[in-house]
């Protein structure tokens, strides 16, 4: 379920990005908060248990940061 939620977002991100490339900047940071708390709570297990569990988090941080680069970067290569 939660997988689902993270690439509905990646995918809502990258519209929004290349129809409003400075309006996704927000949106972008509001998902890296969200994921950053989940993160931080995670990551409050010891050792390695702690680190094993933040990484789910962390992959979700970078296809979020992705997709918002990636429709920012097609709308500025787009002829239009």
């Amino acid at each position: 379920m939660i997988i689902a939620i993270v690439i509905g977002f990646c995918v809502l991100l990258l519209i929004c990005a290349f129809v409003f490339p400075r309006l996704s900047r927000h949106p972008e940071r509001g998902g890296q908060k969200v994921i950053g708390v989940g993160s931080r709570g995670a990551g409050k297990a010891p050792g390695r248990l702690g680190r094993l569990l933040q990484k789910p988090f962390t992959q979700s941080s970078k296809a979020v940061s992705k997709s918002g680069s990636a429709g920012r970067r097609g709308r500025s290569k787009a002829p239009f």
